[in-house]
């Protein structure tokens, strides 16, 4: 048994390198579905129809939980999934099994609340300016931008804050596809700019919405003032699971410190920038 983490391409290493540091001795999977990547730009019934069968393939190699390391995922596919579908595979498989997202403990961390918390309404002035509203910026690929779930979710717990979404279309392809820095730099100072614009100013605090960013953090953070303060998912997340498995004790996960690393696309090495965030060579064996 293990915990998969799955995502459409090498973005959700970000995550699963902070759980296996959590969990050393826990048994692992990943699964990238790089055929398809990137999933921002695809049809919401693609994007579940695609997640679930990465879910499925996780549960088959062993997976008793399986974390969607991907925003796009979670936003557009999960709550379906929970709804409709894992009950069956519980059924089909004889085992207990979960589907769990990154976008809940990225809200707690960016609120300072948890999930379960809704704020009384009321609180906020109209027409009150953003300059006096503490300001949340989040770079996310257009499909998590067109759910509008960092907005909704954050003004149901926080009415003090406002929530401003800047979708990066190309720039999860391009760190799939190992850009240069160069090329990188160019495009996320356009959308640092771009969301600044915007609001006027620079944001508060800024949420890298997909996990592909989390590669090229330093190039956001360079692009931001130093009082911007980084809101990182890969350590929420693990946060939130580490308490997830406390309050679930049921889920058997393995002991052996396996670390399988699966890919729908084609298998081999990865990327030279994906290795040097690894700190390794990282090669991926065919789903």
């Amino acid at each position: 048994m293990a915990i998969g983490v799955f995502d459409s391409g090498v973005g959700g290493l970000t995550v699963h390198r902070e759980l296996t540091r959590r969990f050393p001795g826990r048994d692992f999977v990943y699964l990238a579905d790089q055929a398809n990547a990137p999933y921002g730009g695809r049809g919401g019934e693609e994007i579940v129809e695609l997640t679930r069968a990465g879910c499925a393939r996780l549960f088959d190699a062993g997976a008793s939980v399986v974390v969607l390391a991907c925003n796009t995922a979670s936003a557009i596919a999960l709550r379906r999934l929970q709804q409709t579908w894992i009950a069956g595979e519980r059924d089909r498989l004889g085992r207990p099994l979960n589907v769990l997202g990154i976008i809940v403990p990225t809200i707690e961390a960016a609120t300072g609340l948890p999930w379960s918390y809704e704020a009384e309404r009321g609180g906020r002035l109209e027409g009150q300016k953003k300059s006096s509203l503490e300001v949340t910026g989040v770079f996310c690929t257009a499909a998590t931008a067109m759910s509008r779930v960092y907005e909704i979710e954050i003004d149901k717990r926080r009415d003090d804050l406002a929530v401003f979404s800047e979708p990066c279309p190309g720039l999860a392809g391009l760190i799939e596809l190992g850009a240069s820095t160069e090329e990188l730099k160019v495009v996320v100072d356009e959308h640092v700019d771009a969301l600044r614009r915007r609001i006027g100013r620079h944001p508060d605090k800024a949420v890298l919405g997909c996990t592909h960013y989390e590669i090229v953090a330093d190039l956001f953070m360079s692009a931001l003032p130093p009082e911007t303060t980084l809101i990182h998912q890969p350590s929420a997340v693990a946060d939130a699971l580490e308490r997830y498995f406390t309050r679930h004790p049921d889920y058997p996960l393995g002991d052996g410190g396996r670390r399988d690393f699966l890919t729908t696309g084609v298998p081999g090495p990865q990327s030279e920038r994906v290795s040097r965030f690894w700190g390794e060579p990282l090669s991926f064996d065919p789903a």
